[in-house]
């Protein structure tokens, strides 16, 4: 396994971020703007953050550097301002209203700062009828239809973690929202703007091509009917005969050619082109896998284009051959976690820093980002 590599900071060395703490999708965003190389403070609240980890295992605190600031205190709010007035980009997940509540909202922001990048976090959104509610990544994903695509068919829809929505959904767009708003405010005569990042449009985004699909009769608006959705028998998982699976996609005419030879049934297994005989086709499948174990068929398909791939664990991953050949896991401070990911050829990024310790950095920001009264008692 590599370990992390000390050198380029990455393509966005010498861009500000302030960070005020919260959970999920802001820590993870601000994360990858650190891990791309971004100077990135995250503002802790004391006593922490109603929910999270140990703070020496809060991977999506790498890279960065905290400092504590009582936002109800008197000075606080004055103290994230000269923080904001020297950052080129600021992200909360507050719920609506909040920020501007503790004299830390848009308006004072960008009074202080008028090329600052203001990105707002939420699920709901700044404005409609559930903007003021509270709510979490599975509720999200609910109301924008993207859930119900996920899961068996006759089966409860299956919670994707929080990966569709607080991170595909909202980290990445929030992302890409402050970094194309930052490219906009350091254009000539451009300006900073607020960036508001809801995980319901998000996750909504991320279906663009179903609906183009559902528009066009191309998709079934019901779970597990589907090419993509695990409707097909040769688009999907099956079980091994020691409890593992085997991850199967080959949708292509000629690699589906080659899982069938290579998997024994090229020439008794129904035409896969009969969609009425696809529920024959994915027996005969499931019952041919269930004849050797995981590392048997891993053997029997390595090396083909038969597109099929073991189901490894979170603990395995990191072990894979081409995943350990690509460093796509790294070591750092003894943790074993995903690397920054994507990658530059001029300006490579790397973990720099284990999780930012709440309040630890307090006195190097004061000093580096001049604001002297950070570091006051």
């Amino acid at each position: 396994m590599a370990t992390t590599a000390h050198g380029s900071h990455g393509p966005l060395a010498g861009v500000r971020v302030v960070e005020l703490a919260g959970i999920g999708p802001g820590p993870f965003a601000a994360m990858l703007l650190a891990d791309l190389g971004a100077d990135v403070v995250r503002v802790d609240r004391p006593g922490g953050a109603g929910l999270g980890i140990d703070p020496a295992y809060d991977l999506t605190n790498r890279n960065k550097r905290s400092v504590l600031v009582d936002l109800k205190a008197e000075g606080g709010a004055a103290t994230v301002l000269d923080l904001a007035e020297r950052a080129d980009i600021l992200i909360e997940g507050y719920r609506p209203g909040v920020s501007e509540r503790l004299g830390i909202g848009p308006d004072a922001a960008l009074a202080r700062n008028p090329r600052l990048v203001y990105g707002r976090m939420t699920g709901w959104g700044q404005d409609g009828p559930l903007a003021e509610r509270a709510g979490h990544d599975v509720a999200y994903i609910a109301l924008t239809g993207t859930l119900s695509m996920i899961g068996g068919p006759g089966e409860p829809p299956t919670v994707p973690a929080n990966l569709v929505g607080d991170y595909a959904g909202g980290s990445l767009y929030l992302v890409v929202g402050v970094l194309a708003a930052l490219q906009y405010a350091r254009t000539p005569g451009g300006r900073g703007q607020v960036v508001d990042a809801a995980i319901v449009d998000g996750a909504a985004h991320l279906a663009t091509m179903i609906h183009g699909m559902l528009a066009a009769g191309g998709w079934q608006d019901r779970r597990g009917s589907n090419l993509l959705d695990g409707g097909c028998p040769f688009y999907g998982t099956y079980e091994t005969a020691d409890g593992q699976y085997m991850a199967v996609g080959p949708l292509e005419q000629r690699f589906y050619d080659e899982f069938g030879r290579l998997l024994g049934i090229g020439d008794t297994a129904p035409d896969r082109g009969d969609i009425t005989r696809w529920d024959e086709l994915r027996t005969v499948i499931a019952d041919r896998f269930r004849t050797r174990t995981r590392a048997e068929w891993t053997e029997v398909f390595e090396g083909s284009d038969a597109c099929v791939a073991p189901v490894l664990s979170l603990r395995e991953a990191p072990h894979h051959p081409h995943i350990a050949a690509r460093a796509t896991f790294v070591e750092h401070g003894g943790l074993t976690q995903p690397a920054p990911a994507p990658r530059f050829s001029a300006t490579p990024a790397s973990v720099r820093r284990g999780p930012a310790r709440p309040g630890a950095d307090t006195e190097a920001v004061a000093a580096d980002w001049g604001v002297p009264g950070l570091a006051s008692p």
